[in-house]
């Protein structure tokens, strides 16, 4: 009896550990683009294949995950507490590097038929971010290079951008300016390093 609980146990454990390893680390330096892409060579050619699906620019796409998850694949907002001491419930189900709701996330997946996507694989991640961009161009009429307002809508929701709920936050216009401040950072960084990024390699598959 003790044998096999201690047999349980390895198992346990082993398989704690490959479920870990398969969880890609937060890149080393999250403020430059360039940096990213060089450690992670599929994630550049995942953002290039959005750029082309949706296009939606990859400084762009690039720094709506910065803002959410700082690139963290497991990324959940902060449980409440009671008495400001025993931890309790989350407040949201946002999950993974896009931050995504499970209702928004649900719906991303029967519009675009991604039934095997995860909110934290980086492809499909962005490949959301694609979808809700071109979905807020459409109905919006907010321009794929604006990251303030894309932000802004974002964070609202659609419905909530119509509103302009936005303007009774302050604090979230100054987080959509930092958006759009990276988003150009993220540019230049790519216009002075693109000729060293890898390239996509014929046989590549996701």
């Amino acid at each position: 009896m003790l044998i096999k609980k201690v047999l349980h146990g390895v198992l346990f454990l082993v398989l704690a550990s490959a479920l870990t390893s398969c969880t890609t680390p937060t890149p080393n330096h999250v403020d430059n683009v360039c940096s990213i892409f060089k450690q992670y060579p599929k994630w550049y050619w995942a953002t290039q294949d959005v750029k082309k699906k949706w296009g939606v620019p990859i400084p762009v796409q690039m720094a709506i995950i910065h803002q959410e998850s700082h690139f963290k694949s497991k990324a959940k907002p902060p449980r409440t507490h009671i008495l400001w001491i025993i931890p309790w419930t989350r407040p949201t189900s946002a999950y993974g590097y896009t931050q995504a709701l499970d209702m928004t996330w649900n719906n991303y997946v029967k519009k675009t038929g991604n039934s095997g996507g995860s909110r934290n694989n980086f492809a499909d991640a962005v490949d959301f971010i694609g979808w809700y961009v071109s979905t807020a161009h459409r109905k919006l009429g907010i321009s794929k290079n604006n990251a303030y307002a894309l932000y802004l809508s974002y964070h609202e929701g659609m419905g909530g951008y119509k509103r302009r709920t936005y303007l009774r936050k302050r604090w979230l216009i100054k987080v959509a300016r930092k958006v759009a401040r990276r988003a150009r950072t993220y540019q230049a960084q790519m216009r002075a390093c693109r000729k060293e990024l890898p390239e996509k390699p014929w046989w590549h598959f996701w």
